[in-house]
């Protein structure tokens, strides 16, 4: 049995290559994006990340400010079947090539602020 960080570490790598993939196999779906089109079909991902993309929930993670080729990539895996969740599956099956890059492109667009703890 693989230890736990090995597992991570897989995971991560995977992760990782997913990522640059997407950059060199959709970069025009990325850039090819609407941002107004992107924010009118992310009306069903507001119940769980929020409508600018701050997640209302705990394990839900925020959309806002993440890199649109990120984003891309992960809409892709999840309508492909490759990245598992039992509602992301569901709502990104239906998404066109040019839904998944004008989401990408309404989250990325939305600008967040960090601050150092005091």
């Amino acid at each position: 049995m693989r230890s736990l960080r090995m597992r991570t570490e897989l995971r991560f790598l995977r992760l990782a290559l997913t990522v640059a993939v997407a950059g060199v196999v959709f970069p025009c779906s990325v850039q090819a994006r609407d941002v107004d089109a992107g924010r009118a079909k992310a009306q069903a991902c507001t119940v769980c990340h929020g409508p600018l993309g701050v997640s209302v929930a705990p394990d839900t993670p925020n959309l806002a400010g993440q890199p649109a080729i990120y984003l891309d990539a992960q809409l892709r895996a999840y309508r492909s079947g490759a990245r598992k969740h039992e509602v992301m599956v569901v709502l990104a099956r239906p998404l066109s090539d040019d839904d998944i890059a004008n989401l990408a492109a309404w989250f990325a667009s939305i600008r967040i602020e960090a601050q150092a703890p005091r």
